[in-house]
């Protein structure tokens, strides 16, 4: 039978399609890799990895082999958490993975919270892209994710968090700086600029744009947030951002501002998304509830949505 540590250096190669990049992300020496692989292939008695000379191929086997490995690896993980929450409750590592635009701007409004009331919890936590978040919590490495929803994978359970207001960003010296909310019907004739495709962030921005007859900038489009504001202080044109990045990035900075839209603003809906059936649903449950106690307390420009337990006092 395969090992576990076989599925894992199959699974990785089935990831990377490349030998090398597969046996850094599972921090074993290449030949160390290769040699497993050889003999899970000879447990099995079929060829799993087509080995071509610029590129590697998985076999039709081995392609399903490696998706029964994830599962497999899955539950095996789900066994070690069963375990652990025997222990204590929120009393273990959370793998937490967290889209681009949100991450570095939301995760500290709620740890602090959480490292109050309960200690020995440890959040690991990744950014990423909206479909990598998704794939790697579809494949057991991740546990939970903070994300834009909604989310239509039948696979996962989501539940929202918090609303969050999308506000103009523009140079400070704009013609509608004086303005203290912005009409749609001002924004005619500006250039907005936005992240790269692949970002929750952009689909949405390309939707209000559309909705509001401005003109999206594909010409020059951000990596990141921190980017975008850096064109926008140039004069590139303006830019549409979230309310927790412009509390935390923009509202202290001279060279731009940001204002609300007025009357309802566009918004976007934050939730907790992890897999149907996992061991540590009413954990999730429960930190959910933290979280939006946090918010409550200390994220005014947002409109909690979950279902708040102070924790403490």
């Amino acid at each position: 039978m395969p090992s576990l540590q076989q599925l894992r250096y199959l699974i990785a190669v089935a990831d990377q399609l490349h030998f090398r990049r597969a046996a850094e992300l599972c921090n074993v020496t290449q030949p160390t890799l290769s040699a497993q692989l050889k003999e899970l292939e000879a447990r099995l008695g079929t060829t799993l990895v087509e080995r071509g000379r610029s590129k590697v191929m998985m076999t039709p086997t081995g392609k399903e082999i490696a998706e029964r490995g994830r599962r497999i690896l899955r539950e095996v993980a789900e066994i070690h958490t069963i375990a652990k929450l025997q222990q204590s409750v929120l009393s273990s590592v959370i793998r937490v993975g967290v889209v681009q635009t949100l991450g570095s701007y939301f995760l500290p409004l709620v740890i602090p919270d959480l490292h109050r009331q309960y200690p020995k919890l440890g959040l690991y936590v990744r950014e990423g892209l909206p479909d990598a978040l998704l794939r790697s919590l579809e494949d057991g490495a991740l546990d939970l994710l903070f994300f834009p929803l909604p989310v239509t994978q039948s696979e996962f359970e989501a539940r929202p968090l918090f609303r969050e207001p999308i506000e103009v960003v523009m140079p400070s010296d704009h013609r509608l700086a004086s303005e203290p909310a912005i009409d749609p019907v001002m924004l005619k004739g500006e250039v907005i600029l936005s992240l790269e495709p692949g970002h929750k962030l952009y689909e949405l921005v390309r939707t209000i744009s559309d909705d509001y007859g401005v003109e999206l900038s594909h010409d020059y489009e951000g990596t990141s947030l921190d980017t975008l504001r850096q064109m926008v202080a140039t004069g590139m044109g303006v830019s549409l951002m979230p309310a927790l990045y412009v509390k935390s990035e923009v509202a202290h900075q001279d060279l731009v501002i940001a204002r609300p839209f007025h009357g309802t603003s566009p918004s976007r809906t934050i939730g907790m998304v992890w897999r149907k059936g996992t061991s540590r649903e009413d954990e999730f449950q429960l930190l959910l509830q933290l979280i939006c106690g946090s918010l409550t307390a200390r994220a005014p420009e947002v409109s909690v949505l979950g279902t708040c337990d102070p924790g403490p006092a």
